[in-house]
């Protein structure tokens, strides 16, 4: 069995990107087709307007991650912070992958905070793709670049 060397992760800002969007969703892993039906109930189940980044807020939240990363002794390959979403692609820890992006979601929260920002940022949970070799971290990495260099 190979072993896991990193892994990229994403997550999504509150009510962007719900369950039966007709871009597609993870689910468990899998990517699901769009479900109007499925995607007007989670609209309506929303109890706060869903969350945009400004060029500002991604900042913040860029920031936030490279100084908890360092907090914590966990390499970040590549990161872009969008509109909507995050991508980071990391070295494997001891830590839990979950432990990991909670510290990244909270210090990122706690930033944006800080410097006013009001409501609800995050969904819950997150997707993440391991990284085996080096030929799927480069590509993981490629992938989350081109990303931010489109977010800006």
């Amino acid at each position: 069995m190979k072993k896991m060397i990193g892994y990229m992760v994403t997550w999504t800002t509150y009510g962007t990107w719900l369950q039966g969007d007709k871009r597609g969703y993870v689910e468990d892993g899998n990517i699901i087709a769009g479900n109007e039906g499925l995607h007007m109930a989670n609209t309506m189940m929303l109890k706060n307007a869903p969350t945009k980044l400004n060029a500002e807020h991604r900042k913040i939240v860029s920031r936030a991650i490279l100084r908890k990363s360092q907090e914590i002794g966990q390499k970040i390959y590549a990161i872009a912070v969008c509109s909507n979403h995050v991508h980071i692609v990391v070295e494997r820890t001891l830590d839990s992958i979950e432990k990991c992006v909670s510290y990244y979601k909270n210090a990122a929260r706690l930033s944006l905070r800080d410097n006013g920002f009001i409501g609800k940022i995050w969904t819950k949970g997150f997707d993440n793709r391991f990284c085996f070799d080096e030929t799927e971290l480069k590509s993981k990495i490629r992938y989350v670049e081109r990303h931010a260099d489109r977010a800006g």
